[in-house]
């Protein structure tokens, strides 16, 4: 069984978010056309989903923590600042990480806010196999089938020794990689759920999703 004391989610929201235009955290969640009333937002309903399995949710803000904290706040979630955002997502991820370990869990979900949230089916399964799994597995990986292609989604669900791997590394590294040199370590599972490859980083991505058309894969851990 993976050593897991306690599982923390993590929200990355620290980003400019500059293709979209603006905060893609307070994008509505389920969306709606510009200017009607949204029901939530893709950082409220990340943290909704993700205090259903996790001891504490964490929000990894930036530049715009003023702008994110009311929401964060509001749904019972505790703010985390990276003071330089600008060095990349894996600098926040590291921020978020640490303070995973500083309040005394073993394993974060890591999700980052561009995404629509997941059905809650996946985390169940995702948080399934990571306590069932041996200790040689050090984070669990969700795969998905689409357009004829398979892919490696999020969230992932990391454990105490790929954490130490992530924080030793700079700054500038790519969770990816890292992920890589240990793949003997990684548990991949199959999951039908098509929002794990969503990715939203345009306005016409959202318009997509507003649609209903799949929005093609983006770029994965």
């Amino acid at each position: 069984m993976a050593q897991a004391a306690g599982i923390c989610g993590v929200i990355l929201a620290a980003g400019s978010s500059t293709r979209m235009g603006r905060d893609k955290a307070l994008l509505p969640w389920p969306p709606v056309p510009e200017g009607a009333p949204a029901p939530n937002t893709f950082l409220g309903a990340t943290i909704d989903l993700l205090q259903q399995y996790s001891d504490l949710v964490l929000v990894v803000a930036g530049k715009n923590v003023r702008t994110l904290e009311s929401i964060a706040h509001a749904h019972g979630a505790f703010l985390v600042v990276n003071p330089e955002p600008e060095r990349g997502q894996f600098s926040s991820i590291q921020v978020g990480l640490q303070e995973v370990l500083n309040r005394g869990r073993d394993a974060a979900f890591l999700a980052p806010v561009d995404r629509p949230p997941v059905l809650p089916a996946t985390l169940q399964s995702l948080r399934a196999a990571f306590l069932n799994a041996s200790s040689r597995v050090w984070a669990v990986v969700p795969e998905v089938s689409t357009q004829g292609t398979t892919v490696h989604g999020h969230p992932i669900l990391v454990g105490r020794d790929l954490m130490e791997h992530f924080l030793r590394a700079p700054a500038q590294a790519i969770a990816r990689d890292i992920q890589h040199r240990h793949r003997e370590h990684i548990l991949y599972v199959p999951i039908a759920d098509e929002r794990l490859a969503w990715n939203v980083d345009t306005p016409q991505d959202y318009e997509r999703l507003l649609r209903s058309e799949t929005i093609p894969a983006g770029s994965t851990f």
